[in-house]
């Protein structure tokens, strides 16, 4: 069976060009896991000791308040915030200075100390670039930052009902942006055409979990599937597996929630490695190895493993080969990074990271052999995973707070602040 992220093709239509593709995609960032969703940057020699201060290439000042994980294409660095009462996308480029900007919708503020109404990361094909707001503000912008389209979802298909702020972001398919909203009361995918914003789909994705626990903030992967594009999300107690061209379910896994606790909403984002889907649950109480494959409820055949109590809450994990890499920010082992065989599921190391009242809201992102794992501080911890890991540097940003998740690209790690936007290396 023939498997392929759609990271890797953005440029060239999906067809062909494969040479051009992966040198493209190692200067670019195309959504807030990378090139190919999954945590993983391309080849390159990036930075491992920074400060506040020093192997900064350049920061600038944002002046408005934000969570959300930079993209980057061409010259074109793109995030978004809210400012004003308004929500906005922003532009640099890569030696800082502003492009652009742009106003679309009115601000829906943040509940949470942490959040924002500009969590959700943008997504590019490397055309038009999409944005998605607490709001329900869905729009498509050019990289000169003139607007295409723009919908409301919560005008279109009913108010949003989540008890925090918005975490998913918009994710793309060959045709189409993907929305997917997980809350208590009427839960869906929403497939807008990329080039009109036309709706092409809705499909309900109403389960049986109970009260917080049907709400998830976690964002969706899409696979390349023998010629075909599949769709996998996590949240409201199940993970299950969509055909990107109508929306169908193919399959699902249940039985996440085992105890059914009210509480157990989802915020952790699936990763895929190899044939297995690796799914982080609530609170950080659990992750599960789900082969792919299959049709319906496949839950007592496709559950590879399960493993209690070494999931996260918040980051989402990443993988090198047949290891998976999982910051622990819930129960004793916070502020743990452990590793688990992708085969079994059995922890077979774990390194502590300095411990400290914060924690870690962003997801870790590897370079070759070192994982930049990111506390809510600004203080970034990079992890030697060649063999046994090892913490081999940790550079503070002076306690700025930070959810965002670093973005590794061209030799140079961009870290956005509550307050800046930094770029490290010289």
């Amino acid at each position: 069976m023939n498997r392929m992220l759609p990271g890797f093709l953005l440029i060239a239509g999906f067809v062909g060009a494969t040479t051009f593709c992966l040198n493209a995609s190692a200067d670019n960032w195309p959504g807030w896991r990378g090139p190919a969703s999954n945590g993983v940057a391309a080849a390159g020699n990036y930075p491992t000791s920074w400060s506040a201060t020093e192997n900064v290439a350049w920061k600038v000042k944002l002046d408005g308040r934000g969570a959300s994980t930079p993209i980057v294409w061409e010259n074109n660095i793109i995030l978004t915030m809210g400012r004003g009462g308004k929500n906005v996308l922003v532009s640099y480029d890569r030696s800082g200075k502003q492009n652009w900007e742009l106003e679309v919708g009115t601000e829906k503020a943040g509940k949470h100390k942490k959040a924002s109404g500009s969590n959700s990361s943008c997504v590019t094909d490397g055309k038009l670039v999409f944005a998605y707001f607490k709001s329900g503000d869905v729009v498509a912008v050019d990289l000169k930052g003139n607007l295409k389209w723009h919908h409301n979802v919560q005008k279109m298909f009913g108010e949003d009902t989540l008890w925090w702020d918005l975490g998913t972001s918009p994710v793309l398919t060959k045709s189409h942006v993907i929305i997917t909203v997980m809350q208590t009361g009427p839960s869906y995918l929403a497939a807008f055409d990329k080039a009109s914003g036309k709706s092409s789909w809705k499909v309900d994705r109403n389960l049986n979990a109970p009260e917080e626990a049907a709400q998830a903030y976690s964002t969706p992967i899409v696979e390349w599937v023998d010629g075909k594009e599949r769709i996998y999300v996590l949240g409201a107690d199940h993970a299950t597996a969509h055909d990107a061209a109508t929306g169908k379910e193919l399959w699902r896994v249940g039985g996440l929630n085992p105890t059914q606790h009210q509480y157990f909403r989802s915020i952790s984002g699936p990763v895929l490695a190899g044939n297995m889907l690796i799914a982080p649950y609530a609170r950080g109480g659990s992750v599960t190895g789900i082969r792919l494959g299959g049709s319906g409820d496949v839950t007592k055949t496709h559950v590879a493993w399960t493993a209690l109590e070494v999931g996260s809450d918040v980051p989402t994990p990443t993988f090198l080969g047949d290891r998976v890499f999982i910051c622990r920010d819930n129960g004793k082992a916070k502020g743990s990074l452990a590793t688990l065989d992708l085969k079994s599921g059995k922890i077979v190391d774990e390194v502590l990271l300095e411990k400290n009242r914060n924690g870690f809201s962003s997801s870790p992102t590897l370079a070759g052999h070192h994982l930049y794992v990111t506390r809510e501080d600004g203080t970034t911890f990079v992890v030697d995973v060649s063999n046994k890991a090892k913490v081999i540097a940790t550079n503070s940003l002076n306690d700025e707070f930070t959810v965002a998740t670093p973005v590794l690209v061209d030799g140079k790690i961009l870290l956005r602040t509550f307050e800046h936007l930094y770029c490290i290396g010289k």
